[in-house]
């Protein structure tokens, strides 16, 4: 909007009323816009804004805040909550309608992560917090719808699926199940490297899950450790759609977006490019799981990336076994077209031989070498101390949810 009117020129003389000023058109558009955004307000919004006004410490014992959502009753919508519809609804989702901050998970590049109970169904999830005003900056509007339209299409076991979203007077939520045990990168730094046996089980869970979004037409664009959640068992969950986006068989993109040392080599020149880039972040993914580190350092910008790319052989490691080897090989070939990329690539390969390539089957064993890191973390926890040295004064630490 503009600062100039074309409004006819108003009356010299005073209005019944709230005055002259109050009764021109371009002020009354002003108040009705400013008045709409100040109604619908979220609990943890609320508690966010109580916070920044008065920050008084809280001692270790008291409890958490309670965040209930209130329902937004004013029509019409403002254009500021209506850019966000359908995807993000206006009022909180039934059943969880009041909500309690438990801990701090992440904070990311397109939000925070908070773990949170559900105090009606009494659950424990993972709520992203993204701000309205950094979508709008950024011009990332149609992606976080994207993300959320493609998390309520897909239901996979291997995927991290959407709870519910909605948004408040400033920020979206898109709420998902909270995993107790971690992610894939936290694993292996732990490990430095895993065997490949644990290998093996998390590619060919991979294999599957990317194979079902790629036949959904979806591509995910940011496959990589940090993206991979561990339930309980030690089975992955594929999670942060926040780059992905439809993408039928045979079309091409062309963004340069994902993380870089995991980004394909048609991805950093710029495209086109399909789903087999994401073959490729699975190809580095599993060379780091086996070598114990990156193929490729991280260089400051993607075309630094790329010349550091095409200079590497991303020859395996000796003390790998001939499948692995071959499989790495084959996954990161800088030609698109050359890399399996079809169910049937990896059932008949060297390196699954054996490997039963169902859900449920994948889903019976749970993994040893995740089993053993929980089991050390909670003796090296004891019994009362997993928050021993929790930062109870949370909120003051999310007073910008967005990372500078």
């Amino acid at each position: 909007m503009g600062a100039a009117s074309s409004d006819p020129q108003a009356p010299t003389g005073p209005l019944k009323g709230r005055g002259l000023v109050a009764e021109l058109p371009w002020v009354r558009r002003w108040r009705s816009l400013v008045a709409g955004i100040g109604g619908p307000v979220s609990g943890l919004e609320r508690c966010w804004g109580a916070r920044r006004r008065a920050q008084p410490q809280r001692c270790p014992g008291e409890q958490l805040p309670r965040l209930a959502e209130k329902v937004a009753s004013e029509w019409p919508i403002p254009q500021f909550v209506s850019l966000f519809l359908p995807e993000f609804p206006v009022r909180p989702p039934v059943g969880q309608q009041e909500l309690k901050i438990l801990g701090f998970v992440a904070k990311g590049s397109f939000g925070t992560v908070l773990k949170v109970l559900d105090c009606g169904q009494e659950k424990v999830f993972a709520v992203k917090v993204v701000p309205k005003g950094e979508v709008l900056r950024r011009d990332t509007l149609k992606q976080c719808k994207e993300e959320v339209s493609i998390q309520r299409q897909v239901s996979h076991p291997f995927v991290h699926c959407l709870g519910d979203s909605w948004q408040g007077q400033r920020h979206l939520f898109i709420m998902c199940t909270y995993c107790s045990t971690g992610d894939l990168y936290s694993l292996w730094a732990a490990a430095g490297r895993l065997t490949e046996a644990s290998i093996r089980l998390f590619a060919a869970e991979l294999v599957l899950v990317l194979g079902y979004l790629h036949d959904l037409g979806i591509m995910h664009r940011d496959v990589k450790m940090e993206n991979i959640l561990l339930d309980e068992r030690g089975h992955v969950k594929l999670t942060d759609f926040g780059l992905s986006r439809h993408l039928r068989r045979g079309e091409r993109a062309s963004t340069i977006c994902g993380t870089l040392q995991y980004m394909a080599p048609e991805v950093l020149s710029g495209g086109p490019y399909s789903h087999s880039a994401d073959w490729w972040s699975l190809g580095v993914l599993l060379f780091t799981l086996a070598a114990g580190q990156f193929p490729v350092p991280p260089e400051r910008d993607h075309l630094a990336m790329l010349a550091s790319v095409n200079r590497c052989s991303y020859e395996s490691p000796g003390c790998l076994s001939r499948g692995l080897s071959l499989l790495l090989s084959e996954l990161l070939c800088r030609n698109p077209l050359r890399r399996p990329r079809y169910l049937h690539h990896f059932e008949s390969h060297l390196f699954f031989r054996g490997v039963s390539f169902d859900a449920e089957l994948l889903q019976k064993q749970p993994v040893p070498c995740v089993v053993a890191a929980r089991q050390a973390e909670a003796t090296a926890l004891g019994p009362s101390g997993a928050f021993a040295d929790f930062d109870c004064d949370l909120l003051a630490s999310l007073s910008r949810p967005w990372p500078d």
